[in-house]
C-alpha cells in the first residue's frame, strides 16, 4: 500500500468520477484505475460500485476513506515538521535591545539559540524603545527588549522587570535628608533623565504631566552610567529605575518617588510567532530570563 494509491482513492470517493479524479491528482485515468485495483488487490476488497453512472463507495470503502484521509494528514505533518525544521537551518531572526541594555539573560538566549541553530543569522540593533516597537509592529523586527510604561496592545509580551523610578543623588544633597520625596521636590532641582521614546521617560513624563509638575531635565542620556556620573558630580538629580540605582550605591543614594504609580516595564515583545526562527527563540528567551 503506497500514498499515492491512498491519494487517489480519496481523489476518486470525493470527485466520485474517474475522468475528474484524474484531472485532480494529473494523471491519466488509466493510471488511477490500475492503482486502485491493485488498492483493492492488497486490501482484498472492492473500495467503490462502478455499476452505476457516479461512482460511489461500496462498505468496505467507507470503512476505509476516514484512515485514508487521517494518513495522508499525517504524511502531510511530517512534510511540514522536516519543512520547519530546513526553514530553521536557513532563516534569519532579528533582535532589538533598548539602547544602553545591559540585561546579560538577553545574550545568554541569543548565544544558546546560536549554538543550537547555527544556520540562522542573528541580527541584533539597538535603538530607543518607541522605535523598536514601531520595528516590530511593522514586521521589521521580530522581537524586541524594550522598557515601556505599557506593552502596546497589538503586541505579545513577557514582562522581565517591572519596578519604580527613584531619584538618585550623592549623600550629601539635600534631599538626602528627606526619606519620601514627591515630584514636587524635585522642582527646584536640574535632572538629568533618559531622553523621549525611553520607557523610564515616559513614565516619568506621564506621571509629571498628570500633576502639573514640570521638573528642569537639563541633561539627557541613554546610558544609565552616564546619569550616574551626572548625579555623582552634583550636576542634577538622576532618575533611574531601582534596579539601575543599586548599582550606583557606594557612591549615591536614591529615594523612591512616592507618587509615581506606574511602575517602568522591561518587556521582551513580539507581534506573531510566525517564523520557525522566532519561534525558538522565543523558548530560549524565557528559560534564560526564568532561570535569571
Amino acid at each position: 500500500m503506497e500514498l499515492r494509491q491512498l491519494e487517489y482513492f480519496v481523489a476518486v470517493a470525493e470527485e466520485q468520477n474517474f475522468t475528474r479524479a484524474a484531472e485532480r491528482v494529473h494523471i491519466s485515468q488509466s493510471g488511477v484505475s490500475a492503482q486502485i485495483r491493485q488498492l483493492e488487490s492488497e486490501l482484498g476488497a472492492e473500495l467503490f460500485d462502478r455499476s452505476a453512472r457516479v461512482t460511489t463507495l461500496t462498505p468496505a470503502g467507507k470503512a476505509a476513506i476516514e484512515p485514508a484521509r487521517a494518513a495522508l494528514a499525517a504524511a502531510e505533518s511530517v512534510g511540514r515538521a522536516v519543512d520547519e525544521v530546513t526553514c530553521l537551518v536557513r532563516g534569519a531572526l532579528t533582535v532589538g535591545m533598548v539602547t544602553g541594555c545591559t540585561i546579560t539573560p538577553l545574550f545568554d538566549a541569543l548565544a544558546t539559540f546560536h549554538r543550537a541553530h547555527p544556520g540562522v543569522e542573528i541580527t541584533l540593533l539597538e535603538d530607543n524603545s518607541d522605535k523598536l516597537t514601531a520595528g516590530v509592529d511593522t514586521g521589521a523586527i521580530d522581537t524586541a527588549l524594550i522598557g515601556a510604561a505599557a506593552t502596546p496592545n497589538a503586541l505579545h509580551s513577557h514582562t522581565i522587570i517591572s519596578e519604580q523610578l527613584v531619584a538618585t543623588f550623592p549623600p550629601d544633597h539635600p534631599l538626602a535628608k528627606k526619606r519620601r520625596l514627591t515630584l514636587a521636590d524635585l522642582q527646584p532641582h536640574p535632572i538629568a533623565c533618559m531622553p523621549p521614546g525611553t520607557g523610564l521617560r515616559t513614565v516619568f513624563d506621564q506621571a509629571c504631566a498628570s500633576r502639573n509638575i514640570h521638573p528642569p531635565i537639563t541633561f539627557q542620556a541613554t546610558a544609565p552610567d552616564a546619569i550616574a556620573d551626572l548625579a555623582t558630580r552634583g550636576l542634577a538629580v538622576a532618575i533611574l529605575s531601582e534596579s539601575m540605582a543599586t548599582h550606583y550605591r557606594d557612591r549615591l543614594t536614591h529615594r523612591p518617588l512616592a507618587d509615581i504609580e506606574t511602575p517602568a516595564l522591561l518587556s521582551l515583545i513580539w507581534k506573531t510567532p510566525n517564523t520557525p526562527a522566532l519561534r525558538e527563540f522565543l523558548t530560549h528567551a524565557r528559560r534564560a530570563f526564568g532561570n535569571s
